[in-house]
């Protein structure tokens, strides 16, 4: 059985691993199913180029007035388009996993079938506690958007007055809003209240939570403070391609790779993945970094200092929203 292991993984290139993590997550995560997440060729060209950091430039808007016409003599001005910089941090993570002979023997599974699957899996949530934290550095103290995309009612619950009230700081830019990522108490006392609704994904599948039409995502790494019926958690509202999330294959990045413990009849697995998580609008400073670590930690995405508003508001596709489970 232990040759049979060895050889199950030894068929799993690089090229395979890459191609099946990409499938699979656009297949399964619901960031990319709701349209919020979006991949860019350039981007997932620069991240495969090496490099810590990736350039993601923008239009920005035209300004200025029209103009009255003349009968020939007044000469229309003109103006121009500007563009701006849109830096994203690379996100070079690794993990390790084993897999070991005799369990595979008892179990009579197919251990590269049920291996991939769940290393699949780790890495979508794994993306999802990235974003999560990145939220954290915006909507911090300070940060680069606490003061204009921050709806913070913390006496008031949860309720669709709350949220719709909330969508209205992107004004008439609100309707791009297609998701809600919310803490599962938040989603269960929802569910309590009969209010979220389901609707079938691209399989005909009826498996999709929404609420008020947003598409539902649960996730306890969102910000949750206090205690009691006092305790404020926090919701984001997302617009459809509000995120940049890309993935690059560098060349001297192995991201994936096999090592036998033969005295333990264990199959070792590692997997490396480049990638990018990241809001368009703001920009990461890289001014504030954990010692002794190359790239960003999920600590460095936390803090306010490291990122910095580079887009008009409207064109800023996310809302925070602080509140309570039941309140006013």
């Amino acid at each position: 059985m232990a040759n049979e292991i060895t050889k199950l993984l030894d068929v799993v290139t690089p090229e395979v691993f890459n191609t099946y993590m990409n499938n699979f997550t656009e297949e399964k995560s619901a960031i990319i199913q709701s349209g919020v997440a979006v991949a860019d060729p350039t981007v997932a060209q620069n991240i495969t180029a090496g490099g810590l950091l990736v350039n993601m430039p923008f239009w920005n808007d035209l300004d200025g007035e029209d103009e009255t016409l003349g009968d020939g003599d007044k000469a229309l001005q003109t103006g121009k388009i500007t563009a701006s910089a849109d830096i994203a941090a690379v996100m070079y993570r690794g993990r390790g996993w084993s897999v070991n002979e005799l369990a595979a023997v008892i179990s009579g599974d197919d251990p590269l079938g049920a291996l991939m699957s769940k290393i699949a899996s780790w890495w979508m949530r794994r993306e999802q506690t990235v974003l999560i934290s990145v939220l954290n550095g915006l909507f911090a103290e300070n940060g680069a958007l606490a003061s204009s995309h921050l709806f913070a009612e913390p006496t008031k619950g949860i309720s669709g007055e709350l949220v719709l009230d909330a969508k209205q700081l992107l004004g008439d830019s609100a309707g791009r809003l297609s998701m809600i990522v919310m803490h599962s108490a938040v989603y269960t006392t929802l569910q309590k209240q009969n209010l979220i609704a389901f609707i079938p994904n691209a399989r005909g599948e009826v498996n999709i939570p929404t609420y008020l039409g947003y598409h539902v995502v649960v996730d306890d790494g969102v910000p949750a403070t206090g205690t009691g019926a006092a305790k404020v958690y926090t919701s984001y509202l997302f617009a459809s391609g509000s995120i940049g999330r890309n993935t690059g294959n560098p060349a001297k990045l192995t991201t994936f790779e096999t090592a036998r413990v033969a005295n333990k009849g264990n199959d070792e697995v590692y997997t490396r993945r480049a990638f990018t998580m990241h809001p368009y609008g703001v920009k990461f400073t890289n001014v504030d970094r954990d010692t002794g670590e190359i790239t960003p930690t999920n600590g460095d995405l936390a803090k306010a200092t490291n990122w910095e508003k580079v887009y008009e508001d409207k064109q800023i596709g996310i809302i925070a929203i602080q509140h309570v489970l039941a309140g006013e």
